[in-house]
């Protein structure tokens, strides 16, 4: 297919060249131009100076940016994704985002004649260079199914949960879980340390029982030795739980331990780990 993909950081860089690398036709656009260059200098495809330029003539258009002002930035406008894209043309935002905003894009689209589709990722950098990210998509299943078999070039699961802004309702759900794992993961790991307990046995033998996690499989042992310089930032943690956050004042569920460990992490921001990864709870709790 002919398809665009608006952002190429960190997870659309990657995600992008999945889809060149499947022999798509890629037309690529990011803010800032040397990312885009950088791009195609390992995969083929193409490059524009705005989302308009960059969507002209493609089936589908997919974006992976910051938050809810970035993907307006990239869609909205006369230079944004909606000014260029053709009838039948369907845009999959794989960024995490408000539910709201979905569903305020959805009712643009329809109009229009496109299609959208809101479609957060889990699976962090590691998945999208993998491509084996976990892709959970609000949205109509006509144009779902349709995108679908494309956004597998990248991921090892793709599924329609509901209408418009249900992924993003889905990733909420996959946050509020990660927030409350890794507080408790940090927490295990710190008590292990002040008890004296050789780790490597510890958590050998614990990560085949019931407390098993990714998150126990893939960061006890950076938390031990203290590295945070990787991963997926407190920064971007803190703007999805304070989406979680929102939503829950307005659907009415309790959310007591997201809010605790959000202000956790604001611990961690003040320490000077913006950038650090989320497995950086720990850090205040072996350093008060």
């Amino acid at each position: 297919m002919k398809v665009a993909f608006l952002g190429l950081g960190v997870m659309g860089a990657p995600m992008a060249g999945h889809l060149a690398a499947k022999g798509h036709d890629v037309t690529v656009y990011n803010r800032t131009a040397v990312k885009a260059a950088a791009w195609l200098a390992q995969h083929s495809g193409a490059s524009r100076a705005t989302p308009r330029e960059a969507v002209a003539g493609c089936e589908l258009i997919f974006s992976c940016v910051g938050n809810d002002d970035d993907v307006r930035a990239v869609v909205l406008g006369p230079e944004g994704a909606f000014a260029g894209m053709s009838t039948g043309a369907i845009l999959i935002d794989h960024t995490t985002t408000s539910a709201a905003l979905a569903r305020e894009l959805f009712a643009e689209a329809i109009p229009r004649g496109f299609g959208f589709i809101d479609a957060p990722v889990s699976g962090g950098q590691a998945g999208a260079v993998a491509g084996t990210l976990a892709v959970m998509c609000g949205g109509d299943e006509a144009p779902f199914e349709r995108a679908r078999p494309v956004i597998e070039s990248y991921a090892r699961a793709c599924t329609r949960i509901g209408p418009a802004g249900a992924g993003q309702l889905t990733k909420m759900l996959n946050q509020i879980c990660i927030a409350g794992v890794v507080q408790g993961l940090a927490e295990a790991v710190s008590f292990g340390l002040h008890a004296g307990l050789d780790m490597e046995r510890a958590m050998g033998v614990i990560s085949k029982g019931a407390a098993q996690s990714w998150q126990l499989e893939n960061r006890w042992r950076t938390m031990v030795e203290g590295k945070f310089d990787f991963g997926f930032a407190v920064d971007w943690m803190r703007k999805d739980l304070g989406i979680c956050l929102d939503e829950a004042r307005r659907n009415g569920a309790q959310l007591p331990l997201s809010a605790l460990v959000d202000q956790l992490y604001a611990r961690v921001q003040a320490r000077g780990g913006r950038r650090w990864d989320t497995s950086s709870l720990v850090e205040p709790l072996e350093k008060p």
